[in-house]
């Protein structure tokens, strides 16, 4: 394992063990040094989870009791998986307006794995923290996902 790569470990678990809020500085840093990923290394069911840093979306996910995201093929991706009452996961498609794919698309320079959805202009990018975990950063119109200009933050740990 080189330094950088227990450097960037080290901070995620430190970012992912605190309660927050955090500073989306901070999470963008991070960001900045993990790896692309490539949209078809990622297939399969992820549990997701907010960083907390006051983005709006937070509450939205809380409120709709989102587990996370699946990815069954390219053009087949569950954006919204969320706990039903009876305690049974559902796709929420009308709170994700539908369904999604993914694609490799730049985003800040890089081109790596991106989650493009169907109903809305969001797209949800990611980048490998390792082999099971990777850090997501939502992107799109300033009015639906921007919050005073800053991104949503989130990771996803493969189930």
């Amino acid at each position: 394992m080189s330094g950088r790569t227990a450097s960037v470990g080290e901070r995620w678990r430190a970012l992912r063990a605190a309660q927050g809020p955090h500073d989306p500085a901070e999470l963008d840093a991070l960001w900045a040094d993990l790896d692309v990923v490539d949209a078809a290394s990622i297939l399969g069911p992820w549990r997701g989870f907010a960083f907390p840093t006051g983005h709006p979306i937070e509450k939205v996910l809380a409120t709709s009791r989102w587990h996370g995201k699946r990815f069954d093929a390219l053009d087949d991706a569950k954006p919204l998986i969320c706990r039903a009452d009876d305690g049974s996961l559902t796709s929420d498609t009308e709170a994700g307006r539908g369904g999604a794919s993914l694609w490799n698309v730049e985003f800040r320079g890089e081109v790596t794995a991106t989650m493009v959805y169907d109903g809305m202009a969001v797209l949800d990018h990611f980048k490998r923290v390792d082999d099971t975990t990777l850090m997501g950063v939502m992107n799109g119109k300033p009015g639906l996902v921007l919050a005073a200009g800053r991104h949503f933050y989130f990771g996803l740990e493969r189930e």
